[in-house]
């Protein structure tokens, strides 16, 4: 009776919104509207409200690329203070296996521990040929994109701690020339919010980095892929920059940051 009770206040358009939204896991990350429809006991014509309904709200996200559907930024917020607790390896590493999925480029994350670059996370494309970094590699961070991008939140004094002298250590080819040539590009690179750049370290490699922020709008770690050519090809560039700046957008959500934090 308390049943029969209880389920007089059912809402069905939730209900069914939940279903759809439940359908989602491990085995189920992304899927077309035709293999998510049969995973759920609804009317074809009422799933396909639903969907509509819950990407327009956010809960859901289509690629284009591939018409297919997966939980959205939303549905994390749901947990918001749980999220936000995260650190970024744990928050990111699915982000960035999708990342690597939608753009067939090995994926990394990484912070800044002073004056080093240091990856935390990564994942491999299939067949890659480049020679992988590993987790807890560290890199200078004046000779490398990543590095740059991570020194964006600085401020001139800061900065200048950092580096105390006017001559930079181990200059390369490619690498700022000293410490003002260096803080000219970091400017240059906030301004555009993203760095496009050839790896000074692995030659016939190129890298797209956007900035992660957390929730005091400050960079906390980066996202990147590696491209294994000199110069991405222009037919391939503004997709790949998208996928980079579309994950680095979710990450940063993860971590609180405000929604308009990500602008390039």
């Amino acid at each position: 009776m308390a049943d029969e009770q209880a389920c007089k206040y059912l809402i069905p358009g939730l209900d069914r919104g939940l279903q759809l939204l439940l359908a989602f896991g491990e085995q189920h990350k992304e899927m077309t509207f035709a293999e998510l429809h049969r995973l759920v006991d609804m009317p074809k014509a009422t799933a396909y409200r639903v969907v509509q309904t819950l990407e327009h709200l956010g809960f859901l996200e289509r690629n284009p690329r591939t018409n297919t559907f997966a939980l959205g930024i939303k549905v994390l917020r749901l947990g918001f203070e749980y999220i936000a607790s995260l650190d970024v390896a744990q928050a990111g590493q699915p982000v960035i296996e999708q990342l690597r999925d939608r753009s067939q480029c090995s994926s990394h994350l990484a912070i800044r521990d002073g004056n080093d670059v240091i990856y935390i996370a990564r994942v491999s494309a299939a067949g890659s040929q480049i020679n992988q970094v590993s987790v807890g590699t560290r890199l200078p961070v004046h000779r490398t994109s990543l590095g740059r991008m991570l020194l964006t939140s600085t401020s001139r004094e800061e900065f200048e701690r950092l580096f105390p002298h006017e001559a930079l250590p181990d200059v390369s080819l490619g690498s700022p020339a000293n410490r003002e040539a260096l803080w000219q590009m970091v400017q240059q690179d906030k301004a555009r919010g993203y760095v496009i750049g050839e790896s000074f370290f692995r030659l016939g490699i190129s890298s797209i980095v956007y900035p992660i922020f957390n929730r005091e709008r400050r960079v906390e770690a980066v996202v990147s892929i590696m491209v294994p050519f000199d110069e991405i090809p222009k037919a391939d560039r503004e997709r790949l920059r998208m996928e980079v700046r579309d994950a680095a957008v979710k990450i940063s959500g993860l971590l609180g940051a405000p929604q308009q934090a990500n602008v390039g």
